[in-house]
């Protein structure tokens, strides 16, 4: 018997799921089987995770740092606190400090130990960043690490590398793209990159 209907993924132009994302799927299933987890519980995480932490907050804190140079005083002076100021604050960004880009000088962030991360302005770390290779290139060849992201640097830009601790997480502010004088902070902040702000991009 023939059937003319067909109900997989690739038909509507659409990807299959990832082996992992079934894994996850399957394994997420199981707990709510065995009543080791709560539906809801792990809904209001994803939304947490989805909405509410991630790179979206450190764009807005770039963007304002771009566009209220009281603002980037503050941040200067006291980036936890200033974080704070937009609502970002709580476990992984206790201690924060803000690194800006200049023409002369590219700031790049590295936790050689761990993967020390500043989640309540970045989310969770990208997989790269937890990478033995990353974690002990950045610190040893800066520009050549830069420059498997796609990143070229001029030979007269100075590449500083910071490395995130338990104590402090680095956030990197980018230089603002010319020719953005008369966009808003939310226009501002669309331009501005998980990347940038760890330093393996530039806007």
């Amino acid at each position: 018997m023939q059937h003319d209907h067909h109900d997989h993924a690739h038909d509507h132009g659409q990807e299959p799921p990832s082996d992992i994302a079934l894994r996850v799927k399957a394994l997420e299933s199981l707990l709510v089987e065995k009543g080791l987890v709560d539906p809801a519980a792990l809904d209001a995480i994803v939304d947490y995770y989805e909405h509410k932490v991630g790179p979206r907050n450190g764009a807005r804190v770039v963007a304002r740092a771009w566009s209220d140079p009281a603002y980037l005083a503050r941040l200067r002076a006291d980036a936890t606190a200033a974080i704070a100021e937009l609502g970002y604050s709580g476990g992984q960004g206790e201690h924060m400090v803000a690194v800006e880009n200049t023409p002369t000088t590219h700031n790049m962030v590295v936790c050689t130990l761990c993967s020390c991360y500043p989640w309540p302005v970045l989310g969770l770390p990208p997989v790269w960043y937890k990478s033995a290779p990353y974690r002990s290139r950045a610190v040893i060849d800066p520009r050549g690490v830069l420059a498997e992201f796609g990143t070229e640097l001029p030979a007269g830009i100075q590449v500083r590398v910071w490395d995130s601790t338990a104590e402090v997480r680095y956030l990197v502010i980018p230089e603002r793209p010319p020719g953005t004088e008369g966009l808003d902070e939310g226009a501002l902040a669309a331009l501005v990159t998980r990347d940038g702000m760890i330093g393996t991009a530039r806007l």
